[in-house]
């Protein structure tokens, strides 16, 4: 692996930074142009590649930002998944610096500025995440992370995590959000493509998204693929991001709940396949599945739980 060294000073009299801002919107509503209004004046570029929204996101944000020559919205007939859409708008990109940002996030003041500087910091990184919070303040989880391997899956989906205080290398969590928050940028094993800056030239080396995810599980499949190329994935806790998470999915939880599950399914099967014996995946992919399962029961048991009280409230 090589990488190039970068100035960390502005690439222009601007005062902007290097930094290609990609947004994949499906559905997100004022969130889209609230997003885009707090991280306008720091960047040159703002590409938004929608997959065929049918609410007002657009509108609104066309509407607020009029003739704007920053923004670059790139409208897809359907919806390709988020996988294809960060492809596309890493192609119409062209700083040397690319962030990935849902529509449903919001940046602090000079978190980008500080995730940036971490990135230059060392030409070894590949890739920096945030300080991902939910609105109440408290941390979300994939934030920071470990990779789920078919034992720390098992050993989280059984409750045996629990037990990770006690013996932490032989149960361990993959998730890190309930332990302290870092002093200062630690290496993590993956971080969550809500918020992900990332330098091109590590992307020139590692390849794009891969586009046989259509939602969930991208993330930690690009970040595996970084760390094996040897590149080094950086979590900045002092780089505060508030996630509205599951703004743009809310309104089709089967749909999400199957490419959700899918997606998880193949990446056991890609980057553990030939790693464990094949009873034992045959294994995850069952638990995958069942999981899939009661998830599709539950929401059916809320939804017919809904019906009723709205039935007897009228």
């Amino acid at each position: 692996m090589t990488a190039q060294h970068t100035n960390p000073a502005n690439h222009d009299n601007s005062g902007r930074l290097p930094v290609s801002v990609v947004i994949v919107n499906y559905n997100a509503g004022t969130l889209l142009a609230e997003c885009i209004a707090i991280i306008l004046n720091s960047v040159d570029s703002i590409i938004i590649v929608d997959n065929a929204s049918t609410d007002s996101s657009l509108s609104t944000l066309t509407t607020r930002f009029r003739n704007e020559p920053r923004l670059n919205i790139i409208r897809n007939n359907a919806n390709l998944g988020f996988s294809a859409g960060c492809n596309i708008g890493l192609d119409a990109s062209d700083e040397p610096y690319v962030l990935f940002l849902n529509p449903d996030c919001k940046l602090e003041q000079r978190s980008l500025i500080r995730m940036l500087r971490v990135l230059q910091s060392d030409p070894e990184i590949g890739m920096v995440g945030g300080y991902l919070v939910n609105p109440d303040g408290t941390e979300q989880g994939g934030g920071r992370r470990r990779i789920p391997t078919p034992w720390r899956a098992f050993v989280r989906a059984s409750g045996l995590y629990h037990l990770s205080t006690r013996w932490p290398g032989l149960f361990p969590d993959f998730h890190l959000h309930k332990q302290p928050l870092p002093d200062s940028p630690v290496a993590v094993e993956a971080i969550s493509g809500a918020a992900m800056l990332v330098r091109r030239h590590a992307i020139q080396s590692v390849g794009k998204w891969d586009e046989r995810y259509f939602l969930h599980c991208e993330d930690l499949d690009w970040c595996m693929r970084f760390r094996q190329r040897g590149w080094k994935i950086i979590f900045v806790p002092d780089a505060r991001i508030v996630h509205y998470q599951g703004t743009c999915s809310r309104s089709r939880p089967f749909f999400v709940a199957w490419h959700k599950h899918k997606g998880m399914v193949y990446f056991y099967r890609k980057f553990f396949g030939q790693q464990y014996p094949g009873i034992l995946m045959g294994l995850v992919a069952t638990g995958v599945w069942l999981r899939f399962s009661m998830t599709v029961l539950y929401y059916l048991f809320y939804n017919f739980t809904k019906l009723l009280r709205l039935k007897h409230g009228s």
